[in-house]
């Protein structure tokens, strides 16, 4: 038998032992009476409620089949390569979605949050000329931009639908969540329930958060470099990994052939995520 022909057998037996693996997999999951299907139905709806409150079309179910697809894809490259480091993009793979999702979410509130001054303004004026708060919302909603034009827009369709004014922005600031918009929000709230000049209070809460921006802007130029050496220490090891895998075949053999070698790299990998935790710690600066 050519080599050729035993390559061509190794191949067709490991697609067709990942293929029942991932078939198993899916039908485990998809029993309405099993713990896996519990927790795929728990990160299903947490995917389901990020890509909701960002007005996404994308289905999590989706998200989560090209997941499993993505490691059973991974485990052949390992298997067929004999690369054992590739097994450690597996759980990059697991968390890169949700880690993903949540970078479009913060984007998408620091966007949200450069327009809330220009909206607390204009909601002042427009409260100016009439009393009601839901008619100078809907005269705002045309001159905001995007993406809190559709928020809302969205706010005014629940008051539409019965909601009051209170349980519509309170609606929108727990889908945004930002302190700025909570800020802005509840001091229309407050000011509304205990009367006074309430577009006057408005503007001095759109000051007051401008005068945050500024800090805000400050703080991120002075952390941008230590945040960049913290995207080069979550990297870096696994680059090293890597080339050492590749440049010397079987040089993490050792550690992975007794139960020491295994210890240590618990310990390495544990220490790894420590630092990255307490590197993140000491970056997130609150004003």
């Amino acid at each position: 038998m050519t080599p050729g022909e035993l390559l061509l057998i190794k191949v067709v037996a490991l697609a067709t032992l990942l293929g029942g693996l991932f078939v198993a997999t899916f039908c485990v999951v998809r029993d309405r009476g099993s713990l896996p299907y519990r927790y795929w139905s728990l990160y299903e709806a947490y995917l389901e409620r990020k890509l909701r409150n960002m007005f996404m079309s994308t289905r999590g179910r989706h998200i989560v089949t090209l997941q499993l697809v993505a490691m059973a894809a991974t485990i052949a490259a390992a298997l067929m390569l004999q690369q054992s480091s590739l097994y450690l993009l597996l759980p990059l793979g697991a968390g890169l979605p949700a880690l993903y999702l949540e970078q479009l979410r913060r984007r998408r509130v620091r966007a949200i949050e450069a327009k809330i001054d220009g909206f607390i303004l204009t909601l002042a004026n427009a409260l100016k000329a009439t009393p009601s708060i839901g008619n100078a919302l809907a005269y705002t909603q045309p001159m905001v931009a995007p993406p809190l034009d559709v928020e809302v827009a969205l706010a005014l369709k629940e008051m539409r639908l019965g909601n009051t004014v209170d349980q519509a922005l309170l609606s929108m600031a727990g889908r945004i969540r930002s302190l700025q918009l909570d800020a802005a929000l509840s001091g229309l709230l407050i000011g509304r329930q205990v009367g006074g000049n309430l577009p006057k209070i408005l503007e001095k809460t759109a000051e007051t958060l401008r005068e945050m921006m500024r800090l805000q802007g400050v703080v991120r130029s002075k952390t941008a470099e230590g945040k960049a050496q913290l995207a080069v220490l979550a990297v870096f090891p696994l680059l090293i990994l890597l080339m050492f895998d590749t440049v010397s075949r079987g040089y993490f053999d050792p550690l992975m052939g007794s139960m020491f070698g295994w210890v240590v790299i618990a310990l390495s990998l544990g220490l790894w995520i420590s630092s990255l935790l307490m590197a993140r710690k000491v970056l997130a600066v609150d004003i």
